[in-house]
């Protein structure tokens, strides 16, 4: 069973709100890590999260990225554990169902991306339906969107996470409607729900 969570603490008006500590774990040793570097420096984030990011190492696949971060979640003074992982395409990674499971039994969010990552920051400047054949597409599919080198993440993509969390959204909504459940469920994100939970100015996103 999970270890419960300590509850953010709101200490009386005046004094410092306790923060949460949050460990990320990432698939990805580039693009990833980027975007949560930048994200963890939005002034409503740091007053409320302090988020730590952390690379399993010699793995770049979900079910030891997995066990990693449910060794991490024991750990008492750690509030939250995240992964962010990906399904690739066309083939999706091995064992994720396992990984999916085992991340529900331990108490990790997941913030699963269907191919990859990379459709998440597309989402920030364009709609994105139809799924990707590759997740080689996808890769070069975001440095177009935005601009930026491949594997880059420029921090100025941050302003438009409002626009990438209802993208992300409503793609779901599509999935559920249609019965597509992972890892048919391309393209889709939830790297919203990350957003959401951390970023004050995004929980209101319907």
């Amino acid at each position: 069973m999970a270890r419960p969570r300590r509850p953010a603490l709101h200490r009386t008006s005046g004094t410092r709100t306790e923060l949460r500590t949050v460990v990320v774990f990432c698939e990805g040793g580039v693009t990833e890590p980027q975007y949560l570097r930048a994200f963890k420096r939005l002034p409503a984030v740091q007053r409320e999260t302090a988020v730590r990011i952390e690379i399993a190492p010699h793995t770049a696949v979900p079910y030891p990225l997995v066990e990693a971060a449910a060794a991490r979640a024991r750990e008492r003074e750690v509030d939250e554990v995240w992964c962010f992982i990906d399904v690739e395409a066309p083939t999706p990674h091995p064992r994720l169902t396992e990984a999916v499971a085992l991340a529900r039994e331990a108490g990790v969010r997941l913030a699963i991306s269907n191919p990859c990552f990379e459709l998440w920051l597309v989402l920030h400047r364009r709609d994105w339906t139809r799924p990707a054949t590759t997740t080689a597409e996808m890769v070069a599919a975001a440095a177009a969107a935005t601009g930026a080198a491949r594997k880059q993440v420029d921090e100025t993509i941050l302003a438009g996470r409002g626009d990438a969390v209802r993208r992300a959204r409503a793609l779901e909504r599509r999935h559920r409607d249609d019965g597509a459940t992972l890892p048919r469920d391309n393209p889709s994100s939830s790297v919203y729900a990350f957003i959401e939970a951390f970023d004050p100015e995004q929980r209101s996103t319907g």
